[in-house]
């Protein structure tokens, strides 16, 4: 977590139920609101058709490019919101954000997350959009 970052679950709350926590407290900073990244490839095209795990990974990293560009980093992340296609994919998800988020985050929390499930994204090839409000 950065200084102006920090995550928590209050006491009484009742156990997260994944790889989150329940409150995000921001000191100061400017707040960035970032758009739903795709799983798009350098060229335009969709990466890892039909591949869950493709997708989850290029998101990530198109999130990392964005944030990275903005003068921020994974720590800084307030808050995640998560759009799946599919509910079967929602146990792909967390093991996939298991094995990637100690890599990313400086841990042992992580930024709250809402998991959605929606019946299309903006094209039928997409799988995962996740997006984020981040402090700078």
């Amino acid at each position: 977590m950065s200084e102006r970052v920090k995550y928590e679950n209050p006491p009484g709350a009742c156990p997260a139920q994944g790889l989150y926590s329940h409150v995000t407290r921001v000191k100061q900073g400017d707040t960035l609101y970032i758009a739903g990244q795709l799983s798009v490839a350098p060229d335009g095209s969709v990466a890892g058709k039909a591949d869950f795990a493709k997708q989850f990974e290029t998101v990530f990293a198109n999130l990392g490019d964005v944030l990275k560009g903005c003068g921020c980093g994974y720590n800084d992340i307030v808050k995640f919101t998560t759009y799946l296609v599919h509910s079967q994919d929602i146990e792909k998800f967390m093991a996939l954000r298991a094995a990637l988020f100690p890599k990313i985050f400086k841990g042992p929390l992580y930024p709250p997350n809402t998991l959605l499930i929606v019946d299309r994204l903006v094209k039928e090839e997409f799988l995962i959009e996740v997006e984020a409000i981040a402090a700078r």
